[in-house]
């Protein structure tokens, strides 16, 4: 039999549902794994073990409560507020935070049953996609502990990928749910804008959401169901979160029309290509029509600048000089280039996004579905900051070697990090993308590609 810790999220709740398993016996299960391998990888860096426990143990004395979350263990991302929990926004500047409020999406996981065991590591303030940062240090890739695991949601993909929790949430500007996703060899979803709302007074943008992550499509769409639904300060809209995404409906890959792209026009190393190119290969041999294709994401990266720029203005501009002293580089680089932004560049970004869009639309009238590589390499380094070079190309910022994912997010589609293989010991991420509002369908057509490729059941051997 399966181990408690090794169970995916819809089989441990099967198990409570039949009385297979206690609450208190999963969370068990999870706090030895955590115990056992979590000082080797450095991913769920503040614990809430005893709080755990209560929560267990009362779930379990309530066997009338139900909840599509029941007894699952889950750690949030160290971005989100928690109530009563260390929250440090991996920032000195929070080092001791204590939120009085959960995030909206955290009252949503504990309605549905989830049993909180703590948060994960992040970069300052999510920023980059490295998980590093001066209140807890790195966080290793459980697959080689010598290199990186991604970020801004590593803590989060390295959990999962190390079986120390079944399901956890994370988000996404650039590729923080794909990118440590693609590196640990997990799925990471970045739904549609506006899916899965934000908490009440924190400015809404659609170049930021929150989205779920696991090993299993089933177990994404599990914890979609809870996580998406009406903002809950609209009352009347209040149907159960959610319900049209779980469970998902299996496609048949032979309906599917898919384009794929080694690139997206990009400098991508060639063991990544090879991935890519075998997957297209398995999926062609598996019925499905596949074809070399990309769509013209034309001044997307251009885009994304301005609009990532305004939203560091807008979150650090207000803060005093001796608080921006405080930011690492990068971020007062990024807060920078936000008020450097000029009129013309506001006059600017909508039309072209407009148009980038329109372009979007027409790519999907002639495909169901674009598949590409999540990340432009392989994990690197875990000393390494960020890439300066991608295949002989200079990167001229923190966030270039991540375009595979950031021009995907202005164009507003729905996307998400399958596992693709492995190049050596590392694990490879391929990019699933489907069009516009199109996250149900998108859910659908990777179960399908999960199907046949089966990656995702390998774990790495800690412990």
């Amino acid at each position: 039999m399966t181990a408690l810790w090794e169970a995916n999220a819809t089989t441990l709740r099967g198990l409570i549902d039949r009385g297979e398993a206690s609450c208190i016996e999963v969370l068990d299960a999870h706090i030895e794994r955590i115990e056992a391998v979590n000082p080797a990888v450095n991913a769920i860096v503040t614990t809430t073990f005893e709080q755990a426990r209560e929560t267990a143990r009362s779930l379990d004395n309530d066997r009338a409560r139900g909840g599509a979350l029941k007894g699952l263990p889950i750690a949030h991302k160290d971005l989100v507020p928690t109530r009563g929990i260390r929250t440090t926004y991996g920032s000195p500047l929070f080092a001791n935070h204590v939120p009085e409020q959960d995030a909206l999406m955290v009252q949503r996981m504990h309605a549905a049953g989830a049993v909180t065991v703590g948060k994960t590591n992040t970069p300052e303030f999510g920023a980059g996609s490295q998980t590093f940062n001066r209140v807890f240090g790195a966080t290793a890739n459980p697959w080689n502990t010598a290199k990186t695991c991604g970020g801004s949601s590593g803590g989060a993909a390295v959990a999962l990928a190390a079986r120390m929790i079944p399901v956890a949430d994370g988000s996404d500007t650039g590729g923080s749910l794909r990118n440590p996703a693609a590196f640990c060899n997990v799925i990471g979803f970045r739904p549609s804008p506006g899916r899965v709302p934000g908490s009440p007074g924190v400015p809404w943008t659609d170049l930021s959401t929150a989205g779920p992550m696991a090993r299993t499509i089933d177990d994404v769409a599990l914890l979609f169901s809870v996580l998406a639904g009406p903002d809950a300060g609209i009352p009347h809209m209040q149907p159960e979160p959610g319900a049209s995404f779980a469970p998902v409906a299996q496609l048949r890959i032979s309906d599917l029309r898919i384009a794929v792209t080694e690139d997206f026009g990009l400098p991508v190393e060639a063991s990544v290509r090879e991935r890519i190119r075998a997957l297209a290969d398995a999926l062609t041999g598996a019925g499905a029509i596949v074809e070399e294709a990309k769509p013209d994401l034309t001044n997307a990266r251009r885009i994304f600048h301005i609009l990532r720029a305004t939203g560091f203005r807008r979150r650090f501009g207000a803060m005093t000089v001796a608080e921006q002293s405080e930011l690492k580089d990068t971020i007062r680089w990024n807060l920078a280039a936000g008020e450097e932004l000029t009129v013309a560049d506001y006059d600017w970004v909508d039309p072209a996004r407009a148009a980038l869009i329109g372009r979007i639309g027409e790519f999907f009238s002639r495909f169901d579905l674009l598949i590409g590589p999540t990340t432009q390499v392989l994990p690197f380094d875990l000393g390494t900051d960020w890439l300066r070079e991608v295949e002989g190309v200079a990167m001229e910022t923190y966030i270039q070697w991540m375009e595979s994912c950031s021009l995907i997010t202005v164009t507003g589609c729905p996307a998400l990090s399958l596992p693709a293989g492995f190049a050596g010991d590392l694990p490879v991420g391929a990019q699933l993308i489907a069009p516009l509002r199109a996250d149900s369908f998108l859910l659908s057509a990777a179960k399908a590609v999960e199907s046949v490729t089966g990656f995702a059941q390998r774990q790495p051997e800690l412990g």
